[in-house]
């Protein structure tokens, strides 16, 4: 059962000023954290199931050889790479602000239904209009977002919600929404077929039209979680404390839930269903910068990327020359690190 944790769940409050110090501590964590990613973007570009020279890579990149390496650089794995990013960031920051939502430390973005909502629009567009291309279900997918969204919202108790009514209905809805989404692809061999990758999450059909279509929706979530985080500090503390804070809760909910919604909703169209992703990051990043929103969403949005596309570089990897969905590697990597990492006395306390 989904219980509220205590309202205080560090020795540092939220809102705390932080000491010049561990300001620029954080600044400089921030800063190593982007150049982790940019190495593992050059990664993720140089290294696939096929095994490519680096200096073929490169030619690939800012010269036309007219070789067909020029093809997987160009229109294969740099999309990939691109749509990592996107959808990396967009995970990582709708786990922090779910977290904090519904101050639940297992929340993670199929938490509140999003994903569930998601995916059962895609799985109806395929099998009962036709809908065949990424590109033309992205629309659905974010459209099954909105409204289970709205619905779960409806049913924890719209302006009387607290984080307990949200989880719970959320809850409720991804598990018939997946008993839906199952019935459906067992009735419908040729929707089956169509959705056996989509369904454990993958980076593979990535092309720049997809990205161009849900990178607006990914950035207005990431600027509107940005803009949420001080008065997502304040609840972290409890309703009463951010009350007198001057925190408005109905309306931080509604934007938080659009938020979310924006990020979820466009990152399941892209690629499908990621597990993990949104659910371990938040737990390393508050590991290094403390419980203060306004330093853990930068950070979940870079760090995010850079497990999504390590581990997108690892399935390439590991059964060439086919490949393991970046879904299943998540899963697989993910479960025994965030089991460590609850087991350590520090990340016990958060």
């Amino acid at each position: 059962m989904l219980v509220e944790s205590p309202p205080k769940r560090s020795a540092e409050p939220a809102s705390a000023p932080a000491t010049p110090k561990r300001h620029a501590l954080r600044a400089l964590g921030l800063l190593v954290s982007c150049g982790v990613l940019l190495l593992i973007c050059v990664a993720s570009i140089a290294v696939g199931a096929k095994s490519i020279p680096l200096s073929d890579v490169w030619d690939g990149l800012f010269h036309s050889t007219g070789t067909g390496n020029d093809v997987i650089i160009r229109d294969v794995r740099v999309p990939r790479t691109l749509l990592g990013l996107v959808v990396g960031a967009a995970l990582g920051v709708a786990g922090a602000v779910m977290q904090a939502l519904t101050r639940n430390p297992l929340a993670e973005p199929g938490l509140l239904g999003v994903s569930a909502g998601a995916s059962a629009a895609v799985v109806s567009a395929i099998s009962f209009l036709g809908v065949t291309s990424l590109t033309g279900y992205v629309w659905f997918a974010f459209l099954g977002a909105a409204v289970v969204s709205a619905a779960v919202y409806v049913l924890g108790g719209s302006r009387g919600a607290t984080p307990v009514r949200l989880a719970l209905a959320g809850t409720a809805a991804t598990a018939a929404l997946y008993g839906y989404i199952n019935a459906v692809q067992l009735l419908d061999a040729a929707a089956l077929d169509r959705l056996r990758f989509w369904t454990v999450g993958s980076l593979a059909s990535a092309d720049m039209g997809a990205i161009t279509k849900v990178l607006p929706f990914i950035a207005a979530g990431l600027v509107l979680s940005m803009l949420l985080a001080r008065p997502l500090n304040a609840m972290e503390m409890g309703d009463d404390t951010a009350r007198s804070l001057g925190a408005h809760l109905t309306r931080t909910r509604i934007l938080s839930m659009l938020a979310i919604t924006l990020l979820c909703g466009a990152a399941t169209a892209a690629c499908g269903p990621i597990v993990f992703v949104g659910l371990m990051i938040p737990h390393v990043v508050r590991a290094v910068t403390g419980p203060d929103m306004r330093w853990i969403l930068p950070y979940a949005a870079v760090l995010a990327p850079v497990l999504l596309l390590g581990a997108d570089v690892v399935g390439r990897v590991v059964t060439r020359p086919s490949e393991l969905q970046v879904g299943i590697v998540t899963a697989l990597i993910g479960g025994p690190v965030f089991i460590q990492l609850v087991r350590r006395k520090r990340m016990a306390q958060l």
